[in-house]
């Protein structure tokens, strides 16, 4: 049996105008959520950076302290000082730990990383590098 054409358009029109709000509905459901994700993936970014930064600042200060007639402080002052100019806000309350026992020398750099909410304190940081003290030796002995 064929419907008249005058019942086939009442129904469609009957069917969309049902479906109104829907779309809102959904987006009220699922924006939170990307929100969500959203917020956590530049936070986790963020913390990453600082974890570069204060990797990068660790190796500078081993490769200085590692050098030949240098001490331990003389790394941890090269390590603040790439901090100084790399930190900006990336990495807040930083602090540098150099040690050494004569044959290896060893830079450790702890901060917190900024935090994307407000009240909340960042992600701890904490990176070392180390290395073999240069040292003149003579051959063959």
């Amino acid at each position: 049996m064929r419907r008249p054409e005058r019942l086939k358009g009442w129904w469609r029109g009957r069917r969309w105008r049902q479906d109104h709000g829907d779309a809102s509905v959904q987006m009220a459901i699922i924006f939170p959520f990307v929100l969500l994700a959203t917020v956590a993936i530049v936070q986790a970014s963020m913390w990453y950076y600082a974890r570069q930064i204060a990797l990068t600042a660790a190796r500078e200060g081993a490769t200085a302290a590692r050098a030949y007639q240098s001490s331990p402080a003389d790394g941890a002052a090269q390590a603040r000082h790439v901090l100084g100019r790399t930190a900006g806000d990336s990495l807040r309350g930083y602090s540098v730990a150099a040690s050494s026992d004569g044959q290896r020398v060893r830079i450790k750099v702890s901060g917190t990383a900024l935090s994307m909410i407000p009240g909340l304190p960042g992600l701890k940081v904490s990176q070392s590098a180390s290395g073999p003290v240069e040292r003149w030796t003579v051959p063959g002995e």
